[in-house]
């Protein structure tokens, strides 16, 4: 293999390792699959052009005329002229398109589901690096200014997905860069000739000298790529380095043991609930007959950094066949026993499973891991709840206003973890809930006064379009504006709670959803919440929801203001009715950034096409396969021409003297062009038999090849010179004997090189040169001439 065709190889390799960094970003590899023959044509259409050769600004023009006709093949085929060739509708369809995608990129939490538009965005902007990777490093041999661009996709892939490209992701992006580094030092070495060392050559290598350079190039790679890896673990700054443990994502450990890292599931439910679609998430059946207060719980937030909310990093163990019994839950509480049955939506795919609190027991097929101190399931290894259905035994804990008024202190060490609150916290946070609960006797009561504060008597506005801002200071411009949804509520309630002394966290799941006349209970997407859990010593975590109009309000809590605490029912997530309810669940809102919660209906993901019967199955598969063969047929293009070509030069011909003599001469040009192909450029200024002697020395042939080449030379000088030839027979076995011998005096690469690449097809260009200076010429004779005044006149 020659040197730039291995750098072209490296390249696009590296390409298509950097890009391994946006897997996370999306549900499924499949668009990596479709992307690497994509790739492979992009990088094959460049070396093809350097080959012939062609200039560099025309290598780059033919490759980025590739990569528009492979998206057109791939997204736009139907807006297309025959599916292939761009028109004005194939650009409005892909602007169209890109606009799509960025609209879902915005809507969906990560992993987003691979719809057209985001997909799009994905392969191009994968095969736009590809063509800046191989331009630089191939066509304009710069191998390491191409590591901006694969840099620059890399940054986008760990940005978006907020630290989930990590270090694997950038130890395979960094092995092809310094792959593509290495073949272009290896290419240049190459280049300068032999490299003098003062040590002994190396066994079986011709100058064991000169592979010194490559070896240090090697191993100063990997010393800056364990530099690269291993300093920042050392630096305090840098937060633990790439291989820092605590990075994002549930940490699979042996046996029982393991860890789940602090994922915030919940970033926001602003873009959610502002979307104008819904669609079901999960389908509950339950034994309870009221399911006003089924709220199926997903994740609890428990540590607080005076920003955000988020889990802390917590050991997990293999799912117990009994979950235990509640922290803090004492007998003398009033409990009953619920059994729910959940169905989880093909399209939502949840680390975290949504569960009623607090569960007993869990029936649930794959790789689920339990968290004891939130009592939370998380998937493991990619398990997620797409498409699961399982049972949950929960309990339905019934706590009077009297026990939760008269609860002890907690323990000290929970009291010390859950009471925390960031020095960088507002002080109007913790005056706001001393004014509010001033009079209060006891935590409880400080707790309904909070809740009513926000919920009743405060002002307070259920808004999802206001900016409250970031940082510590989010909470305190909440107050003062007094306007928010369930995020801004849960969290503000949470941390006035702490500075009281109250142990408090947030819970994120989904309200209570919408009975259906089958008797389930459809949870959608709008029913997406977040509510505050207070601990209380002998009852546990306990609910409280100081969201206006939205969940329901639980019946522990005694309001001690005039009013009611019955939620609009007009809006959204409202108190659900025991009765069956022929309607579907109105049009709510859906949440982007609500991390893993759910996804949303878009106008890309309506542009997908769903299979509705066999019929349109059948044609889609046919589609596909028309387009495999199409994109197969590009890089394969040399070789079908080299066959066809062979194939009609050494076929028969007419028994005529005419005949004959064709025969011979197709057959002539065929062995010159093999020769070319196996790297002997022909010499037009030779004979037929110096061509013949030039051939065998240079391809090295055995006695028998180097006779048949010299057979075909003096059937061709026959057909040239002589006044009467006498007809050749045989012409095309001597062919096919000289190129056996040709092949087997090449090694592998310039066998496949011959094969795929093959030098002669370059004859294809020349042809259409040749034609369309021909039809250029025929205008030109055949437009009339226009005569001069004079020569009319005369």
């Amino acid at each position: 293999m020659s040197g730039r065709a291995r750098l072209a190889l490296c390249a696009a390799a590296a390409t298509l390792m950097a890009s391994c960094a946006l897997l996370p970003l999306v549900d499924g590899p499949t668009w990596l699959l479709q992307l690497v023959p994509l790739v492979a044509v992009q990088s094959g259409v460049g070396a093809a052009a350097r080959r012939v050769p062609l200039g560099r600004p025309l290598t780059v023009a033919a490759q980025a005329l590739a990569t528009l006709l492979l998206l057109t093949l791939v997204f736009a085929r139907q807006h297309a002229i025959i599916g292939l060739i761009p028109g004005p509708g194939t650009f409005r369809y892909l602007a169209a398109l890109l606009q799509q995608g960025s609209t879902d990129v915005g809507e969906y939490a990560i992993p987003a589901p691979l719809t057209e538009g985001i997909k799009l965005m994905l392969i191009g902007g994968v095969l736009l690096i590809g063509l800046l990777v191989d331009t630089l490093a191939v066509t304009f041999r710069s191998a390491a200014p191409a590591g901006l661009p694969l840099l620059a996709l890399y940054s986008v892939a760990a940005g978006l997905s907020d630290g989930g490209a990590g270090w694997l992701w950038f130890l395979v992006a960094a092995a092809g860069y310094l792959m593509l580094l290495l073949a272009e030092g290896r290419d240049r070495l190459a280049q300068w000739g032999r490299v003098f060392g003062g040590g002994p050559r190396s066994p079986g290598v011709p100058d064991g000298g000169a592979v010194a350079p490559v070896r240090t190039g090697r191993r100063i790679g990997a010393v800056a790529l364990g530099v690269a890896l291993l300093v920042p673990l050392a630096l305090p700054a840098m937060s633990g380095g790439l291989l820092d443990a605590a990075g994002t994502g549930v940490g699979a450990g042996n046996g029982n043991g393991g860890t789940v890292s602090a994922v915030n599931p919940l970033v926001s439910l602003r873009d959610s609930l502002n979307t104008t679609n819904d669609r079901q998430v999960l389908s509950v059946k339950t034994s309870t007959n009221d399911v006003s207060d089924l709220y199926l719980r997903i994740v609890s937030l428990d540590d607080f950094d005076g920003t955000t909310w988020r889990p802390a990093q917590r050991h997990i163990v293999g799912v117990p066949d009994t979950l235990p019994t509640p922290v803090g839950l004492s007998a003398d509480v009033k409990r009953g026993t619920v059994t729910t049955t959940i169905s989880a939506a093909d399209w939502y795919a949840q680390d975290w499973l949504p569960m009623p609190y607090p569960p007993s027991g869990v029936k649930i097929a794959g790789r689920w891991r339990y968290e004891p101190v939130g009592m939370t399931l998380v998937g493991d290894h990619g398990q997620n709840t797409r498409g699961e259905t399982y049972q949950v035994t929960s309990l339905d804990v019934e706590p009077t206003a009297q026990q939760l008024a008269s609860a002890p202190e907690p323990p000290a060490a929970l009291k010390r973890e859950y009471t925390q609150v960031p020095a960088a916290l507002p002080k109007v946070v913790a005056q706001t809930a001393r004014q509010i609960t001033a009079g209060t006797r006891n935590h409880y009561e400080e707790a309904v006064r909070l809740q009513d504060y926000f919920a009743l008597t405060g002002g307070f506005q259920y808004d999802t379009q206001v900016e409250v801002g970031r940082g510590p200071n989010a909470i305190a411009t909440f107050l003062k504006k007094k306007q928010g949804f369930c995020v801004h509520f849960s969290f503000a309630m949470a941390a006035m709670a702490r500075t009281l002394g109250i142990p408090a966290r947030v819970a994120v799941g989904f309200a209570p959803g919408t009975p259906q006349p089958d008797g389930t209970v459809s949870v959608n997407q709008k029913d997406a919440h977040a509510w505050p859990e207070l601990y209380f010593e002998g009852v546990g975590w306990t609910r409280f929801e100081p969201t206006p109009t939205r969940g329901t309000t639980p019946s522990y809590t005694q309001s001690d203001t005039p009013g009611t605490s019955l939620p609009d029912q007009g809006l959204p997530s409202h108190q659900s009715s025991t009765a069956p309810s022929s309607a579907a669940s109105p049009s709510g809102n859906c949440s982007p950034k609500l991390v893993k919660l759910q996804g949303c209906d878009t106008a890309s993901a309506a542009a997908v096409p769903h299979s509705g019967g066999g019929g349109a199955g059948l044609w889609w598969a046919l589609l596909i396969g028309l387009a495999a063969l199409v994109v197969l047929a590009v890089p394969l293009s040399p070789l079908l021409w080299r066959a066809r070509m062979r194939s009609v030069r050494l076929g028969t011909h007419a028994r005529t003297e005419e005949g004959a003599a064709a025969h011979t001469l197709a057959a002539w040009q065929e062995l010159a062009d093999s020769a070319w192909d196996y790297g002997i450029a022909p010499d037009e200024s030779l004979t037929p038999r110096g061509a013949a002697d030039r051939i065998v020395r240079l391809g090295e042939l055995d006695p028998a090849a180097g006779a048949a080449v010299h057979r075909v030379a003096d059937a061709v000088e026959q057909v040239l010179y002589a006044p009467r030839p006498r007809p050749a027979t045989g012409a095309a076995q001597d062919v096919r004997r000289a190129v056996e011998g040709l092949r087997g005096a090449v090694g592998a690469g310039a066998r496949l090189r011959a094969l795929f690449l093959p030098r002669s097809a370059v004859r294809v260009l020349w042809a259409a040169s040749a034609r369309w200076s021909a039809l250029r010429a025929r205008v030109t004779a055949a437009r009339p001439s226009l005569r001069r005044p004079s020569e009319q006149r005369s």
